[in-house]
């Protein structure tokens, strides 16, 4: 590169983390990939599904997933919107 640049991409929470110790780093705006999480379960058992789905919701709405992320200091990760779990 004819400009010399010294670029770095990675898991956001732990760049932005980078920048608050490191000065005159700063982060681009928006994001270039997404990481989806995901639960599963067997092919065929519903109520197995309906189970794993039912569970994703109650954790969302009773507020552990976002205690979790409190708890653990995980910056920069949101809650999925209710009905996201499919």
């Amino acid at each position: 590169m004819k400009e010399n640049l010294e670029v770095a991409a990675g898991v956001k929470q732990q760049l932005e983390a980078d920048a608050k110790r490191t000065p005159g780093v700063r982060l681009l705006p928006g994001r270039f990939m997404v990481i989806n999480q995901a639960m599963a379960s067997q092919r065929g058992k519903e109520a197995g599904a309906r189970y794993v789905r039912e569970f994703i919701e109650d954790m969302k709405a009773s507020g552990f997933v976002a205690l979790a992320l409190e708890r653990f200091r995980i910056e920069g990760a949101a809650v999925a919107p209710k009905g996201d779990a499919q």
